[in-house]
């Protein structure tokens, strides 16, 4: 107790007399079938003394000896249930802990994770975040800093010798990479995708989680300054004709192979030195109320959290969070950049209003999908809801995949709790 230090010594003495009692009376539930008569009456004497003692307000001098008295009995008559060992009491503390947890988080408040930028930039995914001779990698002491207040963690990939760099790409221009087996937090087994670049002709690789999707514009803005270079590059080796084309595994272990083409990068360094280097900041992490669309039904406007197990057009059961933008009956369109709901412009969020002036981050609505296309006006049916992500030129939404039923509405976003960031607090 905070003021144990100032509590006096009888008090004590008597403090623990009452919780010997309670131990008493649990070894006495579960042990007394199991006594002979001699044990029921010695179990009696004991505790009978004890609460004797207690009741004339008798001193820690008298009542101590009865106590451990007591405690000797009960270890002789208890058993299994006392004396218990701290193993067993840790184990208790645990379940119970663990029990409690996953009432909270099943019924009252998830945690939940923001994977990535669908939404941004009301909440924002993973991101990665490199550096330059104008922002040095971080020291020791920095990336200490940085790992517990923005969860970054560090991605490399170093020489195994000197020479030119090259690397190999899909033809869409994403640089090629093998889905892998991997553990998070080295136990819980994942998938990752693992990237390769050649120095001299000798790999390195590096690992980035699956839903890690700015690897493509990091390796655009370090070897060729932006995407539009990346561009221009590869059509000039191809002119020239230095892309050579090659298979990569599309998946670790397992047979098939993708189309890619292999070229050089434009650049040279020393064994022993990165090929490319990245901090990857951890997406948005907030609670999700999971009580209130119990009682009232979702809101055009809010944040949504939603599982994805009955949708035909995602085929997993995860967790998504995007903008809730029509109920049943609701009749929406696009008319870029604008969303319409009900023939006016939607509202109910500051998110709509900024991406209907395409103000600021926000690039506004577009009519990307099959299920809003220019012209066409959706409805949405019965016991449906329809949702878009805030970063509409960059998410899959409804308008891929079609309509969140209501029975897999879980709930709203309340607060982002880490990182430790500008948008540290209420959720929007």
């Amino acid at each position: 107790m905070l003021f144990g230090l100032f509590t006096s010594k009888d008090k004590k003495a008597w403090e623990s007399a009452h919780q010997w009692l309670e131990t008493a009376e649990r070894v006495w539930h579960f042990r007394r079938d199991l006594w002979s008569e001699a044990d029921l009456k010695e179990y009696e004497m004991r505790t009978g003394q004890v609460r004797e003692q207690l009741k004339m307000k008798v001193g820690a001098v008298t009542l101590e000896p009865t106590i451990d008295a007591l405690e000797k009995t009960l270890a002789r008559l208890g058993g299994r249930v006392y004396p218990r060992g701290s193993f067993a009491e840790n184990i208790e503390f645990l379940l119970m802990a663990a029990i409690v947890i996953i009432g909270i988080r099943t019924y009252i408040v998830q945690p939940f994770k923001i994977p990535t930028n669908s939404m941004w930039p009301t909440y924002y995914g993973m991101k990665g975040e490199t550096f330059s001779d104008t922002q040095p990698v971080p020291g020791a002491a920095a990336r200490a800093f940085r790992f517990l207040a923005f969860g970054a963690t560090r991605r490399a990939a170093i020489a195994p010798d000197s020479g030119e760099v090259s690397a190999k790409f899909f033809p869409d221009g994403r640089m090629a990479f093998t889905v892998c087996n991997d553990r998070k937090w080295l136990v819980i087994p994942t998938q990752v995708r693992e990237y390769t670049f050649y120095v001299n002709g000798s790999p390195t690789t590096l690992r980035v989680p699956m839903d890690f999707h700015d690897f493509d514009s990091i390796v655009q803005k370090q070897f060729f300054g932006s995407a539009e270079g990346f561009t221009k590059y590869v059509d000039e080796a191809g002119r020239k004709g230095a892309l050579s084309l090659t298979q990569i595994p599309v998946r670790e272990g397992a047979p098939g192979a993708a189309r890619a083409f292999q070229m050089n990068l434009g650049k040279t360094v020393a064994a022993g030195a990165p090929v490319l280097q990245f901090d990857i900041l951890t997406g948005d992490q907030l609670f999700v109320d999971r009580v209130s669309f119990h009682f009232v039904k979702p809101s055009v406007g809010s944040g949504f959290v939603f599982r994805t197990n009955h949708i035909d057009g995602i085929g997993e059961d995860q967790y998504y969070i995007k903008r809730l933008v029509g109920v049943p009956g609701d009749r929406l369109e696009i008319r870029d950049p604008v969303l319409y709901r009900n023939g006016a412009p939607i509202t109910g969020a500051k998110a709509f209003e900024k991406n209907a002036q395409t103000e600021g981050l926000y690039r506004g609505y577009s009519n990307m999908g099959t299920l809003l296309p220019p012209g066409e006006v959706l409805t949405v049916p019965e016991n449906s809801f329809f949702a878009l992500g805030d970063n509409s030129h960059d998410s899959r939404d409804g308008r891929y995949w079609g309509f969140v039923p209501a029975e897999d509405a879980i709930g709203r976003p309340l607060f982002i709790y880490y990182p430790f960031t500008s948008r540290w607090g209420l959720a929007k």
